[in-house]
């Protein structure tokens, strides 16, 4: 560890870093995190194609992630794949291998091999495949042409599969090329994340500091207010907002007899922010000291 680093999670009380990636996670179900679920359960009843989209941070992968893990495995089978900036053949590689099939060399075989599997699946386990490709923004004209015809069955008049289309919002732009209208006509569902609001940003933040043992208060309200402002409905703030965010205690500045702390300054949480956001906030500075005598130009950002 840096000489200079904060033990946050020491500071604070917290049993680990509740905003890191690979940290426990700890579920928030925001409005629009319920929606999102409730639109892919019926997706999965219906089957068919369906589109889930919003823009980066908003909350996708852990509302399929949420929806996947609450499906009863006897009923469903579910495959993941995010590779999908591939080759048309090599996209049915994969997917012949996600479903468990040592992949063929040619196409037509793949093709042939995945609605077999898909047919075995339905029809003999009594379990309807939930295909999910994420990141499907990224999905080549030539792998959206084949979709409707791989997950067509008996003539196109039975969906055997519940199929997920998940990624940027660019992906409705892609579909709504005329080429892509007999595909567009095959979904039943599509939902587009908004983000969070500014109470739920609020409560997010909470929950998650909660859920990793916290009981204290971290955050003043100004820097709260500033952050959520700038993630405009992004889920904040990862470790480098919780690093301009946390109270920095300096080695100790003996003056009038008393050690003195030091605030995160303004600055230091502008530049997290214009990190992450890719934007500027304006705060109001007040000056001060911890005591209550205002001095210098620290903001005090989170408590301690």
């Amino acid at each position: 560890m840096n000489p200079g680093a904060i033990d946050y999670t020491t500071r604070y009380g917290l049993e680990f870093n509740p905003f890191l990636k690979n940290s426990k996670e700890i579920l928030i179900k925001t409005k629009e995190h319920r929606e999102a679920v409730t639109r892919l359960d019926y997706l999965a009843k219906l089957k068919g194609f369906g589109i889930l989209t919003g823009a980066s941070g908003k909350g996708k992968t852990t509302a399929i992630r949420a929806w996947a893990s609450s499906l009863n495995p006897a009923l469903y089978q579910v495959v993941y794949s995010c590779l999908s900036s591939l080759t048309a053949n090599d996209f049915y590689r994969n997917l012949a291998a996600e479903l468990g099939m040592e992949p063929a060399l040619r196409k037509s075989d793949n093709f042939r091999a995945i609605q077999e599997e898909i047919t075995r699946l339905f029809i003999e386990k009594k379990k309807t495949p939930v295909i999910i490709i994420d990141e499907a923004n990224y999905i080549n004209n030539a792998i959206l042409n084949d979709l409707k015809i791989l997950f067509s069955f008996e003539m196109d008049s039975r969906d055997r599969a519940a199929v997920l289309l998940a990624g940027l919002p660019k992906l409705n732009n892609n579909l709504r090329l005329a080429v892509h209208e007999p595909l567009r006509q095959r979904v039943v569902m599509n939902y587009n994340l908004e983000g969070m609001e500014k109470e739920e940003g609020r409560s997010y933040i909470a929950e998650k500091l909660k859920g990793a043992g916290c009981s204290r208060q971290v955050f003043e309200e100004a820097a709260l207010e500033a952050v959520l402002n700038a993630a405009d409905g992004i889920p904040p703030p990862d470790q480098q907002i919780l690093q301009c965010l946390s109270f920095n205690r300096e080695q100790p500045q003996y003056g009038h007899g008393h050690s003195r702390y030091r605030y995160a300054g303004s600055k230091r949480l502008r530049a997290g922010i214009r990190g992450i956001y890719g934007k500027d906030i304006c705060l109001q500075i007040s000056s001060g000291q911890r005591d209550g005598s205002m001095a210098g130009n620290h903001m005090p950002v989170a408590a301690f």
